[in-house]
């Protein structure tokens, strides 16, 4: 499967003229996945070449507004673009009141179908799956209700051996569990082991956001291993303590957390507007996780070169 990542908003709080606040596109296999939605992202998609009309899902973490005040904006555009094919919309309860009442107030009876999908406040459960592509949520802490999106790929246990296959004419209905590790008896009533008609197959793509939250270790077990973590880093660490009164996370908490999980690499984002040189972040990030990247506007990120 594709997996590509393209960052268009990592800045926090407040837009800029040059500095986007939180958005970002997942692309899996050629599906869409919108994360987060701020002030100004339907302009960087345009900017960046993206067909926005081909997003689904959109996936909104918390409702401080520089996640969520391009939302109205974009819903609005691909109604007047004509959008006729559905639209999943997965945010806390209240975002359905403000966006119905965005609608009602301009007298806009929507082209497209919006399916609204409240986060649950307390537990984690998958949001939304097809054959190629599980999502769920992650209890963040920030002092509002926030979830981080847990992607992870769905890969059968083993690949088929296609010249192993036609050696021993293996019918195809017996593929599916060939692929889930079974062995394959003949009509003769000989046993094949699964070793012989298949290998083992490639660890699953997996991508963790976690959004605004201070350093919260419990996310550790949900995330482990994942191929990507984007993980806050507002702060550095010599602002700690405003990172703990506002519900914000340092380089050093973030690091922490990618250890700790061991991931394969760390993308940190949400910089406070206070940071004129972000490789000062960096630095300080890598001085406990070396395998980190930092979040860039614009820039891409495919899977298959981590």
């Amino acid at each position: 499967m594709s997996f590509k990542l393209t960052i268009l908003g990592c800045s926090s709080a407040i837009p800029t003229v040059d500095k986007n606040p939180t958005s970002q596109l997942l692309s899996a296999n050629e599906s869409f996945f919108l994360i987060d939605c701020a002030e100004g992202t339907q302009v960087q998609m345009r900017r960046y070449r993206i067909k926005f009309q081909r997003i689904n899902h959109i996936f909104i973490s918390h409702l401080h507004g520089d996640h969520y005040f391009g939302l109205i904006g974009l819903i609005s555009s691909m109604h007047l673009l004509g959008r006729e094919k559905e639209l999943h919309l997965y945010a806390h309860p209240p975002l359905k009141e403000i966006i119905d009442s965005q609608l009602a107030a301009s007298n806009t009876e929507l082209c497209y179908p919006l399916f609204f999908h409240p986060l649950p406040y307390e537990n984690e459960q998958i949001l939304f799956e097809d054959n190629k592509i599980e999502v769920s949520n992650i209890l963040l802490d920030h002092g509002i209700p926030c979830s981080g999106f847990l992607f992870k790929e769905k890969l059968s246990l083993r690949k088929i051996n296609s010249e192993k296959i036609n050696e021993y004419n293996v019918p195809i209905d017996q593929l599916k569990f060939l692929k889930n590790g079974d062995d394959f008896i003949t009509i003769e009533g000989e046993k094949i082991s699964n070793e012989i008609l298949t290998t083992e197959n490639r660890l699953p793509i997996s991508y963790a956001f976690c959004s605004d939250t201070k350093y919260n270790d419990r996310i550790v077990e949900k995330i482990k291993n994942v191929s990507l973590l984007y993980h806050e880093t507002t702060f550095m660490e010599d602002r700690k303590e405003r990172a703990i009164e506002t519900f914000h996370s340092t380089t050093i908490d973030a690091a922490t957390i990618a250890k700790k999980a061991e991931v394969g690499t760390l993308l940190i984002g949400h910089f406070s507007q206070r940071y004129k040189e972000l490789d000062e972040l960096l630095n300080e990030t890598k001085s406990v996780f070396d395998n980190t990247k930092l979040a860039q506007q614009g820039m891409q990120i495919d899977f298959s070169d981590l």
